[in-house]
């Protein structure tokens, strides 16, 4: 009998990415979605946040439940609105988890949540481990009450693993494409000063990170989800340029100008913290993308 993973978010991502190699690994993925179909590559289970519910058979199918779901924090400036929908969509997801959780019979042995690095805030070249002091910006604040929210899943008695994760590498989506446009047009340039650090990881390697920590039981709590050597944003934009082929003609983009294009999202690009990936390295996990080159050159092959 391969055991049943309930994924939160499933089609976002690193949830696409993780289903599929969790499939190669033998393991049966579900999904929660807000419109089942049984048409669905996986098994879908209905949820529904506003109304507070979920399928509970979803709960009772599963062995593991890894919670991705969440408005992205890109793609639009953090209107009000839009702010609200980042924190509410994250702790409504996981909050009700955790009740439907509580209320149903079941026998899931783990919980793997997601967090992001953004709870460290702006904090320059200081390294960053999972006991350091927590950022005060809107992101921070954001991943720790996702993180609380998290954490009532483990005073379920269930074993709960919280995932810090960096910008996460994959040519699918997220930050990276983004960065690449302006490369690929020979405009690519490094985001105000280019020395905030970006704390990366290689979309693969995250997925075998969840699938590692869904293996051994010893891994339990927080970890930082970021490859052993973070880089700065310059480094990122030149290596970039560099694996692409293109030259790099164009001087820094001044902060100004991203906070009028972008807003208080801007923070998130010239921001940064660099995260230590020591906590990860210890349970004996490897990465397969150490180095910032090698992650790029696996997502851009050389004559793109």
């Amino acid at each position: 009998m391969s055991e049943k993973i309930l994924i939160a978010g499933g089609t976002g991502l690193v949830g696409t990415r993780l289903s599929e190699m969790l499939i190669d690994s033998g393991y049966e993925v579900g999904h929660l979605s807000r419109t089942p179909n049984k048409y669905a590559r996986y098994k879908t289970f209905k949820w529904d946040l506003e109304k507070g519910l979920i399928d509970e058979n979803a709960i009772r199918y599963a062995d593991y439940v890894i919670n991705l779901a969440g408005t992205s924090v890109a793609g639009e400036k953090w209107s009000a609105a839009r702010k609200s929908q980042i924190l509410s969509s994250r702790i409504k997801s996981t909050n009700l988890l955790c009740h439907y959780l509580e209320k149903t019979p079941n026998h899931v042995k783990g919980f793997l949540a997601s967090s992001a690095v953004g709870i460290y805030g702006n904090s320059g070249d200081r390294l960053m481990t999972e006991e350091s002091s927590y950022g005060s910006d809107f992101l921070a604040e954001v991943c720790k009450q996702w993180e609380q929210a998290s954490w009532q899943v483990h005073n379920l008695g269930i074993r709960t693993v919280i995932f810090r994760i960096g910008i996460v590498l994959s040519n699918k989506g997220g930050a990276l494409p983004q960065i690449a446009k302006p490369v690929k047009m020979m405009a690519g340039a490094p985001l105000g000063s280019g020395k905030q650090f970006m704390s990366w990881i290689h979309i693969d390697d995250l997925c075998r990170l969840f699938i590692r920590a869904m293996e051994d039981r010893q891994i339990q709590g927080v970890y930082n989800a970021v490859a052993p050597h973070p880089a700065s944003n310059e480094e990122l934009t030149r290596t970039l340029a560099k694996v692409m082929h293109r030259p790099m003609v164009f001087p820094n983009i001044p902060a100004i100008g991203l906070k009028l294009v972008l807003g208080e999202m801007s923070e998130v690009v010239l921001g940064g913290s660099r995260v230590s990936a020591t906590k990860v390295l210890q349970t004996g996990f490897t990465f397969e993308y150490n180095h910032l080159q090698e992650a790029l050159e696996s997502l851009y092959d050389k004559n793109s």
